[in-house]
């Protein structure tokens, strides 16, 4: 049957009993296996752990340094280990190590949780951490809310406030009126005066004849 569809004869669960065998392109199946393979590759994130060294009396140049190496390993998806190192009488004053500790998770900030806790191996005193997805997501969302009412706010003081162009509109119409209305009114009193004129000079005029 196989060979009359041009097809193979594939044994897919030979441990069943019986064995079951499917008709199909097997160059086709296998093409697309390794297409999934290779998609589940690359959704898949490798969680490895790094190491970050400190000192009991680290300068606080180097613990920033380092301590943003932690930030940027959580925010990669990775687990840190923090290690410090103790030498001589420093083994006296494991405070000195659990306040660097306390500094780092400060630091840090919730987009971290502590998998393991502080405890001494040899001479050295670990912390295990590993990131917080869900108080990330949150740290994320967040800071895209706050940068879209950045821009909003941006946006509204780039606005122009809006001119009320009515009012000054009606004024200038009832001051241009006004002006026509004053036109008549100096015309007639000229005219007055003219004739007032005209008569004052007849009246002078037959006083000397």
């Amino acid at each position: 049957m196989a060979r009359g569809f041009d097809l193979d004869l594939v044994e897919v669960a030979p441990g069943a009993n019986p064995p079951v065998c499917r008709i199909m392109d097997y160059g086709k199946f296998k093409y697309e296996e390794g297409q999934k393979a290779k998609e589940a590759r690359k959704k898949s994130t490798n969680v490895t752990v790094k190491e970050v060294k400190y000192r009991p009396k680290i300068g606080k140049g180097d613990f920033d340094t380092k301590t943003r190496n932690v930030i940027r390993f959580i925010d990669e998806g990775h687990k840190v280990k923090i290690t410090l190192q103790f030498r001589g009488r420093e083994m006296a004053h494991p405070e000195l190590g659990s306040k660097i500790l306390d500094e780092v998770l400060e630091s840090v900030g919730p987009a971290a949780k502590v998998d393991t806790q502080a405890r001494f191996e040899g001479r050295s005193m670990t912390m295990v951490l590993s990131p917080d997805k869900q108080a990330q997501e949150a740290m994320k969302k967040a800071a895209a809310e706050a940068a879209k009412e950045a821009e909003a706010a941006i946006a509204a003081a780039e606005t122009d406030v809006p001119i009320d162009t009515e009012a000054p509109t009606e004024s200038l119409a009832t001051a241009l009126v006004e002006d026509a209305a004053e036109v008549p009114e100096v015309a007639e009193v000229k005219a007055a005066e003219v004739a007032d004129a005209a008569d004052t000079a007849t009246a002078e005029s037959e006083t000397t004849e």
